[in-house]
């Protein structure tokens, strides 16, 4: 269950990239950062400004999109190499900040309790968590997993998150931001204000990358900056590469797949260290890569002319 949350967590992430890259021509490497701006603000809000857990919530989003708001203002306006070297400069700025913050962010010790006060930002978490699993026990008579509804909860938001996306890309909206990624000139010469619309693609996609900050951040009972590293990125990039550009549903069976080869060499129980299991994950990633990118360059579920970006 613990994997798998932070598949469907991972998933969230995937689904901002999709967004960004595969329809509206944006190379957003910052998806961790964004992911960080929301977890943190989320934990820094519930436990030093004894915000209520939901609105923690909404206020965390906000501050994120509000971050790639900023973020985006400097940075769309390059071209895509520089916007990617941008993005993840300022995911890297992110992380050094929470790293040097250490009273309000924990440091390098990360952020847990507060100890004076014992408030911990998963406190309103696990009285849901109770609730669903008692739920479940009363249902079905067994015993589950106390990360079992975590696993429930996370795989559903990211279904509805999904479908919405889906929904959204068929709308006028979603017709501009694909057109703005085939010919952002042919887009401004009809009036459309492209600035905006890649600024509008950014914050949803930061917003995305908030939520999967927030079950990140309740899968592991605490906070680090290591959690935040850009390789969380990159992973995300690796499953939109095998689910395909262009298709929101190919994101989950991308992200489904690349948990499988991630959690593989747990369960075979192979004669080498740790070190080098985790070593073996990332080669066979890229086996898988290099494959999907040989036998079919879009995709499982992506079409060829969503593999050419626009201006």
């Amino acid at each position: 269950h613990l994997a798998a949350g932070r598949c469907a967590g991972a998933l969230a992430v995937t689904l901002g990239l999709q967004l960004n890259v595969g329809h509206t021509g944006i190379i957003n490497f910052g998806q961790a950062g964004f992911m960080a701006v929301g977890a943190y603000a989320m934990a820094i809000l519930t436990v030093e400004s004894g915000l209520a857990f939901p609105l923690a919530l909404a206020a965390a989003i906000l501050i994120t999109v509000s971050f790639a708001l900023v973020v985006g203002l400097v940075t769309v306006r390059l071209r895509a190499d520089y916007l990617a070297i941008a993005t993840i400069a300022a995911a890297e700025i992110v992380r050094l900040l929470i790293l040097n913050l250490s009273e309000l962010t924990g440091g390098t010790r990360g952020f847990a309790c507060n100890v004076q006060q014992t408030v911990c930002y998963d406190d309103a978490w696990r009285g849901i968590s109770g609730s669903i699993e008692n739920a479940v026990v009363h249902v079905f008579g067994t015993n589950v997993d106390t990360l079992f509804p975590l696993f429930l909860v996370i795989w559903a938001v990211a279904l509805v998150l999904t479908l919405t996306m889906s929904l959204l890309q068929r709308t006028a909206w979603g017709r501009v931001l694909h057109a703005i990624r085939e010919d952002e000139d042919a887009a401004q010469a009809v009036g459309k204000n492209t600035l905006a619309y890649k600024l509008q693609s950014l914050a949803i996609s930061a917003a995305l990358g908030a939520i999967a900050g927030f079950f990140l951040a309740l899968n592991l009972a605490t906070l680090s900056p290591l959690d935040f590293e850009p390789l969380f990125t990159f992973v995300g990039f690796a499953a939109l590469l095998i689910g395909g550009l262009g298709s929101y549903w190919g994101v989950i069976f991308g992200a489904i797949i690349l948990w499988f080869l991630m959690e593989a060499t747990r369960s075979i129980g192979l004669p080498i260290s740790p070190e080098q299991e985790a070593a073996l994950r990332f080669v066979l990633v890229g086996v898988v890569l290099i494959l999907v990118m040989a036998f079919r360059p879009q995709g499982l579920f992506g079409k060829r002319e969503e593999m050419v970006l626009g201006g």
